[in-house]
């Protein structure tokens, strides 16, 4: 067997592995025999079928399949141990033409794609601006604002609001105007304005006092979803499907919103069981939570800028851009080459950003330890949680169901994935200059607005 690799350039190249009989005939002959005793042919006891019979049966399939492991076995391995470093996978070359039928001696050319090589190296002469963004006191009192709406209670009230909640009985209308014969009536049902997909059917609601009557179309209202329009009328969503009437709908009661007290409930709501005592203690820690949202935010955009900032010293990659087009087409079956075309230079950017990452990873060592996957597993599960208003969760509550995002192969990988740019993103913190300046938050959206331009 031979193995040549013959580079056309710096960035691609030709793998060839050429195989004569003698390669690959002995294990050939070992799984003709095994087939011999797993499929025997009629007339011949397991084990004792004829080796040139099996050969004329079987001799075709089972050198095709050899041969095809032969192959991989020493394009990986080669690659392996030259430490070839790709981009993409290996291709087999357009030229190569394999008779398995009326030849024994074989050669297959594979295109390589390399990564380019360059050199990448952090330190404080490498500046990257850094936005610290104020927390305004709008910000803090909008933020309790918001608190006391979500942990605050629903009382009677006298006129409804789009917040309001509306109890009352419904009565389907002909097109008359008047009670249809045999039209659904609702005894009792609740109708939330807010959560109306139609605007005029949600106005409507609006101002209603108790004792009022209105008319409004459900099937509208629910913008479609029969599920939510069952709901609304205390039916199956089979006989929902046809509904598409006009409703009368009198109003029997009103609740809305109360906003919860400034108080010890509404610091333990918010922070927890006795965290704090005093308004100036729970200020302090609502300023604390905006601000670290908002490190997130200038975390994130510190990502962006690095990445303009790495790119621009790192200069222009020679790339193989020919072979990277190629194999794009290969694995996205969809995709046509005009399309590849188009997406290629975003493509080829994301692809280059990835060298970066990576060569910092190398250089840096940067690994992931089953501390940070669990770390973040804990914040994704507190993520969760919060979407249905479950915060301040017990600790071996978060360690288990993060346990259990981290056995979910989906989660493990984008897990996994964040791990690896987190400690990325902070090992490139650590070794550049930071420009630091604080802005308002204001500010910092313009920031965006400038890169879409």
């Amino acid at each position: 067997m031979n193995v040549t690799l013959d580079k056309n350039g710096n960035v691609s190249g030709v793998l060839t592995i050429s195989l004569v009989e003698e390669d690959y005939q002995a294990e050939v002959k070992k799984q003709l025999a095994e087939l011999g005793r797993r499929r025997p042919i009629k007339g011949f006891r397991p084990g004792h079928v004829p080796a040139g019979l099996l050969k004329k049966y079987y001799g075709g399939q089972v050198t095709a399949e050899v041969v095809d492991q032969v192959v991989s076995r020493e394009l990986t391995n080669y690659i392996r141990e030259n430490n070839i470093d790709l981009l993409g996978e290996p291709m087999l070359s357009p030229d190569t033409k394999v008779d398995m039928v009326n030849e024994k001696d074989f050669s297959f050319k594979f295109d390589l794609g390399f990564a380019p090589e360059f050199e990448l190296k952090l330190d404080k002469r490498v500046k990257v601006p850094y936005y610290n963004i104020e927390v305004s006191q709008e910000m803090i009192d909008n933020q309790n604002d918001a608190f006391k709406k979500r942990f605050g209670t629903q009382v009677a009230g006298e006129v409804a609001d789009e917040d309001a909640l509306l109890r009352g009985s419904m009565v389907e209308l002909a097109e008359d105007g008047t009670a249809k014969e045999d039209g659904i009536k609702v005894e009792r049902t609740i109708v939330s304005p807010k959560y109306l997909k139609d605007d005029d059917e949600k106005a409507k609601f609006v101002g209603k006092k108790v004792g009022d009557e209105l008319v409004f179309n459900p099937g509208k209202g629910a913008g479609g979803n029969v599920t939510e329009l069952a709901a609304m009328l205390n039916i199956d969503k089979d006989q929902a499907t046809d509904v598409k009437s006009d409703f009368n709908f009198k109003v029997e009661e009103i609740l809305v919103n109360k906003d919860a007290e400034m108080g010890q409930e509404l610091f333990d709501s918010v922070l927890g069981k006795g965290v704090v005592k005093t308004e100036e203690e729970y200020f302090e820690k609502v300023k604390e939570m905006l601000a670290g949202q908002l490190k997130n935010d200038s975390n994130y955009r510190f990502t962006l800028d690095a990445e303009q900032v790495l790119k621009k010293k790192v200069g222009d990659l020679e790339m193989p851009d020919d072979f990277l087009k190629r194999y794009l087409v290969s694995i996205n079956k969809d995709a046509d080459q005009a399309k590849i075309e188009e997406e290629y230079p975003r493509t080829r950017e994301e692809i280059v950003w990835q060298l970066i990452k990576e060569k910092v990873a190398r250089t840096y060592d940067v690994k992931i330890e089953q501390d940070d996957l669990m770390r973040l597993a804990r914040i994704y599960a507190s993520q969760q949680f919060a979407q249905y208003g479950m915060g301040n969760l017990p600790d071996d509550m978060l360690d288990r169901y993060a346990g259990e995002l981290l056995e979910n192969k989906d989660y493990s990988r984008e897990i996994s994935r964040r791990a690896f740019e987190d400690k990325v993103f902070a090992t490139i913190r650590d070794n550049v200059s930071l420009n630091e300046k604080t802005v308002t938050v204001e500010e910092f959206n313009k920031l965006f607005e400038k890169d879409k331009k």
